[in-house]
């Protein structure tokens, strides 16, 4: 049985990866139309080495992608270190990385500071269904939680920055998600923050899972430029790429659903229309290779709206320099909405405006620092989902048949990172599988 997976970044490297270890029989090709694996967590050269194209962190918690990297052989290429975050407010920083340093958050009042506390252990501790969430706003829930003053304060600007201002329709399942994932990184016993990276990147990741992929007779194509998925009487029978028409019994695309939907033409019009719906997020992010730190944090979340960034992330406190060339790597991430006009600027434009930013958070900076700088976009970097709108995400068995979707719009309410990817390549290839009845002793598949 031949199966065709479409997308080479870490949800599809990881789809077929689990397809080729435990499908006995299955003939499974990978195809990417880039000529480097990875995706947004890929890597590119960069100011003498080589570095994450954005950035990238583990946790301890992240179980999955743990257990992977040690399959495919990189154990001993993690490492982990405590890490501190910051606020950037009022045109100061301050640290907030402990409970203490929570409770003496000087911007907010101490009932705010209590409220805002019990936020995150509500969170934490009180919410295991996050299904009622999806019925309420992020807004009033955070209001109704900590207060006003603490949302107008802290919530509403990071939102501001996330949604890049449209988060009005956000259900409350995005920040407890968050919340929950970012205090799993909290090492109990020594009340720290620890934060973990692969040397090299996840494109080590994706390298070591491209060789377990051919090592399990799977095939990898990189700059495959894929055309379409052929569909005839409403079954999809095979790829058309440059080199022509290749027949696949089942087809797995792990594209962004608009990237799907142009690659389907003999779909019908309404599932088609119904794929182009599903809002993304995109990011514009400025990289800066320093000779020196900017300060102690690993993220600074930034709620001072004379400041446009969605944060500032200096991944060198927690990646030895030594690893990326010696630089010190400072993340200036934008997310953004399709029509925001920032998407179209120029690099240049984009350079300019961000260091004139960063110099009102870090009133010493010069431009002598800068060893390399460099702009990276991406259209498609997170899925949107409104409130009481999640049944709108599409089903993996998609209207035709032997055709199916498994992307990152799926995978909500996790946040998409390597654990939630990992996670759920590992389950879709598993459930396709079992639905495919293909194993050790069977190679055929179910009865459509």
């Amino acid at each position: 049985m031949k199966i065709a997976v479409i997308g080479g970044g870490l949800l599809g490297l990881s789809v077929a990866y689990e397809l080729t270890k435990k499908g006995v029989g299955v003939e499974v090709e990978l195809f990417e139309r880039a000529n480097q694996l990875g995706g947004v967590a890929g890597s590119m050269p960069f100011g003498g080495g080589e570095v994450d194209r954005f950035y990238h962190c583990i946790l301890s918690s992240d179980s999955d992608l743990l257990e992977l990297i040690k399959e495919v052989g990189l154990e001993d290429q993690v490492r982990f270190k405590e890490t501190k975050m910051g606020f950037f407010h009022q045109g100061k920083l301050f640290p907030m990385t402990s409970p203490l340093e929570l409770l003496r958050f000087p911007p907010l009042r101490l009932i705010d500071r209590i409220r805002l506390a019990y936020t995150i252990l509500h969170c934490r501790l009180f919410i295991k269904n996050w299904h009622p969430l999806e019925k309420k706003s992020v807004e009033k829930w955070l209001i109704r939680l900590g207060g006003r003053r603490t949302y107008e304060n802290i919530w509403k600007p990071l939102l501001n920055a996330k949604f890049d201002g449209g988060f009005s329709n956000i259900p409350a399942t995005y920040i407890w998600s968050r919340i929950v994932r970012v205090s799993s990184a909290s090492d109990k016993k020594a009340g720290k923050e620890l934060s973990g990276h692969l040397i090299g990147g996840y494109q080590v990741l994706a390298s070591a899972l491209e060789k377990a992929i051919t090592a399990n007779r799977g095939r990898v194509h990189l700059g495959a430029n894929v055309k379409e998925i052929v569909i005839e009487n409403n079954r999809a029978v095979g790829l058309l790429t440059d080199n022509g028409f290749e027949p696949y019994d089942k087809i797995i695309v792990t594209t962004p659903a608009l990237a799907f939907a142009r690659l389907i033409p003999g779909a019908s019009e309404e599932y088609r229309r119904s794929l182009t719906d599903i809002p993304y997020l995109g990011i514009v992010c400025l990289l800066l290779g320093l000779d020196r730190s900017l300060s102690p944090y690993y993220t600074l979340n930034i709620t001072d709206t004379a400041v446009p960034f969605t944060g500032l992330i200096e991944t060198t406190n927690l990646i030895d320099p030594r690893f990326v060339g010696g630089n010190h790597l400072v993340y200036l991430p934008k997310y953004i909405l399709p029509d925001n006009p920032l998407g179209r600027l120029p690099d240049e434009q984009i350079e300019e405006a961000f260091l004139e930013d960063l110099k009102k958070m870090f009133p010493d900076f010069h431009k002598s620092w800068v060893r390399d700088i460099r702009v990276m976009r991406e259209r498609f970097v997170e899925p949107l989902h409104s409130i009481q709108e999640t049944w709108q995400t599409p089903a993996v068995h998609t209207p035709v048949d032997q055709l199916f979707l498994a992307n990152t719009s799926q995978i909500w309410p996790e946040l998409t990172n390597g654990q939630s990817v990992t996670t759920y390549g590992r389950r879709i290839a598993g459930e396709l599988l079992e639905n495919f009845k293909i194993d050790s002793k069977t190679l055929e598949a179910s009865p459509s």
